[in-house]
Order: structure tokens, then C-alpha cells, then sequence
């Protein structure tokens, strides 16, 4: 079964291009977000033409599906209990010095990239082995990074 890229899908804020003219287009998430743009969508943040440099664009992102994860219950099971707290609070920084950023994630409102899952596995490798460890849930969704 293959997933379907929806306009409902698209984070808010999500860059869109409409350089119709692009060699890229048909294989970039920007342009694909705005071929699905409602018609009642008049303003938002755009990739602008200067991007093009070079026969490059340097805001291309490739639509593909990776896996995404949320929840920290299990990634703290390699650390001793003597540095558990100390672990959470790096993980906790790597959003932000507050809990909001870090409990979104956790509790799935907020979904993690591979970049950021390997960053926390990096983070913890510090404390103990990442062996075996895994984020509570994961699905397969459109890359949006």
C-alpha cells in the first residue's frame, strides 16, 4: 500500500514552491505542497527563485517516506539509575532548556525525524549502550526536514 501525501499532512509553515518551471518539481516535497494547496490559501512562506544557483536548488527536499518515532519510556533503559536524571535533562536540552518541546515528542504530538532519533541515540550514548534501544512508537510518514 502506498501512502498518500494530503495537504492535511503538511506541517504548518511548510515552504512551498511554485516555480513550475523547476527540472526538480515532480520529485520535491515544496513544489508538491503547493500543487496541493487550497485555492483559499493566498499567502504563506515560499521557497523564493533565488534558490536556484548553479543548475542547483538549494531548498530541495526530496518526497520520500521515512520512519518517524515518539516516546521516551524505553530510551533511558541502558543508563544506570544514578544517571537517568542527568540523561533526560541532555535529551530535555536538545529541544530546549524547557519540558514543553520534550513532552510533545514524547506524547506523539510532535514526531521525530531519523536526524533527531540518531542525535538522542548520540546523546544517551554518552550515559550507557544504545544497544537495543528503541522510541515507543514508529511509523512510516513523508520527510518533511
Amino acid at each position: 500500500m502506498k501512502k498518500e501525501l494530503e495537504y492535511k499532512n503538511i506541517p504548518y509553515g511548510y515552504a512551498h514552491c511554485f516555480n513550475e518551471n523547476c527540472p526538480l518539481r515532480d520529485k520535491c516535497m515544496h513544489y508538491q505542497a503547493y500543487l496541493l494547496k487550497p485555492d483559499d490559501r493566498l499567502v504563506g512562506p515560499t521557497v523564493y527563485p533565488s534558490a536556484w544557483k548553479s543548475g542547483k536548488c538549494q531548498c530541495f527536499s526530496e518526497v520520500k517516506l521515512v520512519q518517524i518515532a515518539w516516546g521516551f519510556s524505553q530510551i533511558y533503559k541502558n543508563v544506570p539509575n544514578y544517571l537517568q536524571t542527568e540523561a533526560r535533562r541532555s535529551v530535555k536540552h536538545y529541544f530546549s532548556r524547557g519540558n514543553g518541546p520534550y513532552y510533545r515528542y514524547h506524547h506523539g504530538m510532535n514526531k521525530l525525524t531519523p536526524a533527531q532519533q540518531n542525535a538522542i541515540l548520540a546523546i544517551l550514548a554518552q550515559y550507557g549502550s544504545t544497544d537495543g534501544l528503541t522510541f515507543d512508537h514508529y511509523e512510516t510518514d513523508f520527510d518533511f526536514s
